[in-house]
């Protein structure tokens, strides 16, 4: 009988799981000698805790080993709504990954193929890991045909060149089944800069990554295609929303934007709000008859707030104005919109930095 290996503790003192016990993140590769069997597949039917999402720019005071809806081993910086709502999305619907596959990259994937969202760990008797942000298996989880790796980058990173194929060959080793890497990207530059072949050495041994970024998309121009994904839609308008198929594919939109509920829906509708033109968010509020739309979700409130609060303190600055710590701490706290427009108004007139809070 093998002895029992101990838990080994991460940098941030989180166990790393040993065999027999469950996996708590999608995308999870830890390191070890002998592979590990253990699985946790998720669906729809078992959701993940609700998205969190912290304003850009703030850096972390210790570095992060792991993260409660994604997870990267080097990374100082938390997470961006750019860099996490693609994921959150593939995480909402397994099935647009699939549907991207045969849309965009011309592969040959079934229209009615079962995704599946799980969680994959590898054991070694290193405490080091590896993580991807998500995999994606299509058919039958317990016997794929593919699994998908699924990444989202907001820039190249060479020590992806690295990582990548790790993902792809624990992934193939444990599944037993042909593997893909698809990443999301911002832009056309990030993308072409991600999709670099990587030369593994061996003779015809190349990863090429997949990459997708919005404007490869195809407009959803039909409402019934947007309703059965709304990721698709949501991702997509905001590149055609203003070409010569605007009505149609804003029609979709709202159609799909309709069947979400909750802090989804909500978080989608402020996703394409702030990257809608002004011409392309005015047709949105009239397709829904909307008067003057309000920001929904916590972290559209969050990150607009973050953005006032850093106007008013470089408006200060530039003005010469001394800031103590315990204002701009008042300052960079604050999420009331109305309180840091007044405070936008004061910071023009005051002479200290005490005046901005009387």
């Amino acid at each position: 009988m093998p002895i029992p290996r101990p838990r080994l503790p991460t940098s941030s003192g989180d166990l790393v799981p040993q065999h027999g016990e469950p996996v708590e993140h999608p995308g999870t590769f830890a390191t070890h000698h002998q592979q590990t069997s253990t699985s946790h597949e998720g669906t729809q039917s078992s959701r993940r805790p609700p998205l969190r999402l912290f304003p850009l720019g703030r850096p972390r005071k210790t570095p992060l080993t792991h993260r409660d809806d994604t997870i990267t081993a080097s990374l100082q910086c938390v997470p961006t709504s750019d860099h996490e709502l693609p994921l959150e999305m593939v995480r909402n619907r397994p099935q647009l990954v699939p549907e991207l596959l045969r849309s965009v990259f011309g592969l040959d994937v079934p229209g009615d193929v079962q995704a599946t969202l799980t969680s994959e760990s590898y054991a070694d008797v290193h405490p080091a890991e590896l993580r991807c942000d998500a995999t994606v298996l299509l058919d039958d989880p317990n016997a794929p045909t593919l699994g998908v790796v699924v990444e989202s980058q907001l820039r190249a990173r060479e020590e992806k060149t690295f990582s990548w194929p790790a993902y792809l060959a624990m992934l193939r080793l444990r599944r037993k089944c042909p593997v893909t890497l698809l990443v999301f990207c911002p832009d056309r530059a990030t993308a072409r800069n991600c999709a670099v072949p990587i030369d593994m050495g061996h003779p015809g041994w190349v990863l090429k990554p997949l990459t997708v970024y919005p404007g490869m998309l195809p407009p959803i121009t039909d409402p019934a295609t947007a309703c059965r994904l709304p990721e698709l839609a949501v991702l997509s308008a905001p590149a055609h929303a203003d070409g010569p198929h605007a009505k149609a594919v804003v029609s979709s939109l709202s159609a799909a934007l309709d069947v979400l509920t909750g802090d989804t829906g909500a978080l989608y509708h402020d996703y394409v709000m702030s990257r809608f033109s002004d011409a392309a968010r005015k047709l949105l509020e009239e397709t829904v008859k909307l008067d003057n739309y309000e920001w929904k979700s916590e972290f559209a409130i969050t990150h607009r707030a973050e953005g006032e609060a850093r106007s008013i303190l470089l408006f200060l600055e530039a003005r010469g104005i001394t800031i103590p710590d315990h204002i701009r701490d008042h300052i960079t706290s604050c999420t009331d919109l109305d309180q840091l427009d007044h405070w936008v108004q004061r910071a023009a007139t005051i002479n200290t930095a005490d005046e901005l809070l009387t």
